[in-house]
């Protein structure tokens, strides 16, 4: 009895001690660098618990303004100091004495120091490169002098680029083939999320030191620096964005109390965004909550746009001969044929109609396009862009299909072939309202492509991913949207209208008149279904290209949801137009 107890025990501990050995043999050969669910890297934990190190640079690509200037980070000559000082004799005068602070902040910051950290973070001493010689030329462990890469926590046009953050479950169904850890910052918005897979980190530039079981240093084995075996990686998105113009968009938004809304400005040459600003901002602290916490960019939105889409009206007008100079319209009536008791113009033929943005003329036109062909509008709304989509795609690299605007809204102007039959829809759609909806970079796309004189490409907000060394790796070209376009002698009368907009004495843009630069362009003023406190809320908007004569920039300025005496954006289209001009000229403040 006794030996098959003994048997028992003996395959038991067999048993275990196989098993055991197994987990070590899963630990320290087979799942080494993914361990458990949790995908534990045990070579990076074993050298963490036998090391102190100093990230330099997280490993992730930048964006950077066209003209390579950072846009969402910095990089800063700090002094990195390690822990394992607190038990050496070091020459700390002289390092204080080097960066001018004293003795006592500086050994007080090491004392109480855990970990190894840049003097003075959050907002860490910057050296100058005299003073980071200096400190090197000194030589003594666990004090360095380097130039270290920062995060920005405020940057500029940051709907646009968007945001980062730790998303295990985005990074495994974005990457099911990649072997990434769970830590991997990922683009959860924005240009970090068109280009996130362009600016996954190959590893992290980092300063690291070998410490023995208390904390102190290893002597003999010097500190290293770390950093992925590709020299040219990190990559770098170049944009198309002005910082200076960026900038200025930014303060004129936040000037002018636009709450929700913002502005759109091409630059029409190569049609790229040069500024785009989305108010309201990000709430950093928890930008996923709530629409209204600023984490959805408007200007990639649909919205209604209003007497803006008179301009595709006053496109299809023109080459179905509908402008007749001699033809009057009578508005001092709505579209429905009643009495208009807020606006008593009289009759006006089709350019007057245009300038003063009389409803009745472009509902009458919409109908009896209407009976021409239902589709007409739709045809000349896809002819000048705000139809589907405008910003950059193509096929590169490996990339198939690759959209530079991954977040960008479609336009529209009928939700069914029904609407496109009833005249009463028509004639509401003729104005921008009913189910017309468009992005505004797709109406500062519009007006970007009427001042081609009707050549309609493509909106670039990158122009290259560049290696870190500056070379280019992928160049975004120019490309032409697909589809119709509308003729060149159509833009021209198209032109004509629009700054007809601004000359006129009763235009709806007179006071754009007296600009720096001469202005063409249109307003709208859109009602929504939404009320508060009674009021009906609208979308007001002024988009337009300049100078006139040889156009240079496409500007849209839009303020959603204020009531109708609120919140008009004809200040700040003018004050974007001056602030252009200063920059254009030398005048910045």
């Amino acid at each position: 009895m006794w030996r098959k107890r003994a048997m028992a025990w003996l395959m038991i501990s067999l048993i275990m001690l196989a098993m055991l050995m197994a987990r070590l043999v899963q630990i320290q050969l087979v799942a080494t660098e993914n361990f458990t669910s949790h995908k534990v890297n045990l070579l990076e934990a074993s050298v963490k618990q036998r090391s102190q190190e100093m990230v330099i640079d997280n490993g992730r690509g930048s964006f950077l303004d066209r003209n390579g200037e950072p846009l969402t980070h910095t990089r800063v000559p700090v002094l990195i100091l390690f822990p394992f000082l607190k038990k050496m004799d070091w020459d700390l005068d002289k390092v204080a004495n080097v960066i001018g602070v004293s003795s006592y902040s500086l050994k007080y910051a090491v004392d109480n120091a855990k970990d190894p950290f840049a003097y003075g973070d959050p907002k860490p001493l910057q050296l100058t490169e005299y003073q980071m010689k200096q400190i090197n030329d000194l030589k003594i462990p666990g004090v360095f002098a380097v130039e270290r890469k920062y995060a920005l926590s405020e940057y500029p046009a940051e709907q646009l680029l968007g945001i980062i953050g730790e998303n295990e479950k985005v990074l495994k169904s974005r990457y099911p083939d990649k072997d990434l850890s769970p830590q991997t910052l990922v683009g959860l918005t924005g240009l970090e999320k068109s280009f996130d897979e362009f600016l996954l980190p190959d590893g992290k530039s980092k300063l690291v030191y070998h410490v023995d079981a208390i904390g102190g240093p290893l002597f003999g084995i010097d500190v290293k620096y770390v950093e992925p075996a590709n020299p040219f990686y990190p990559v770098n998105i170049k944009t198309t964005i002005d910082k200076d113009m960026q900038s200025l968009a930014e303060k004129l938004v936040d000037e002018h109390h636009i709450a929700r809304g913002g502005i759109v400005l091409l630059d029409i040459e190569n049609n790229s965004v040069l500024a785009m600003v989305s108010r309201p901002k990000i709430n950093k602290e928890s930008p996923f909550e709530k629409e209204k916490n600023g984490i959805k960019n408007l200007m990639l939105s649909q919205q209604i746009i209003g007497s803006v889409f008179k301009t595709v009206m006053a496109a299809a007008a023109i080459d179905h001969e509908l402008d007749r100079p001699s033809r009057e319209f009578d508005c001092s009536r709505k579209i429905n044929g009643e009495p208009d008791s807020n606006y008593q113009h009289g009759m006006l033929n089709f350019t007057e109609s245009f300038a003063r943005s009389c409803n009745n003329t472009f509902g009458t036109i919409a109908k009896e396009l209407k009976d021409i062909d239902p589709n007409i509008i739709e045809t000349y709304a896809t002819k000048l862009s705000l139809v589907g989509k405008v910003g950059w795609e193509g096929n590169v690299y490996h990339f198939e299909d690759f959209k530079q605007f991954s977040d960008e809204d479609m336009g529209r102007v009928f939700l069914s072939e029904d609407a496109k039959k009833d005249k009463n829809f028509v004639a509401m759609t003729g104005i921008g309202q009913h189910e017309v909806r468009a992005t505004p970079l797709a109406v500062a796309n519009m007006m970007a492509t009427i001042a081609r004189g009707g050549e309609k490409d493509m909106v670039k907000v990158a122009s290259e991913v560049e290696y870190k060394n500056g070379t280019s790796l992928i160049p975004f070209p120019d490309q032409k949207l697909p589809g119709d376009k509308i003729k060149p002698y159509t833009a021209m009368k198209l032109q004509k209208l629009l700054r007809e907009v601004v000359v006129n004495e009763n235009g709806t843009g007179r006071w754009f008149k007296d600009l720096p630069y001469k202005v063409a362009g249109k307003s709208g003023t859109a009602e929504t279904a939404i009320y508060v406190d009674d009021k009906q809320l609208h979308n007001k908007w002024f988009a337009g290209y300049f100078p006139y004569d040889q156009p240079k920039y496409a500007l849209v300025t839009v303020n959603l949801g204020t009531p109708i005496d609120q919140g008009g954006v004809n200040p700040l289209f003018a004050d974007m137009v001056k602030g252009l001009y200063d920059l254009d000229n030398g005048k910045q403040e």
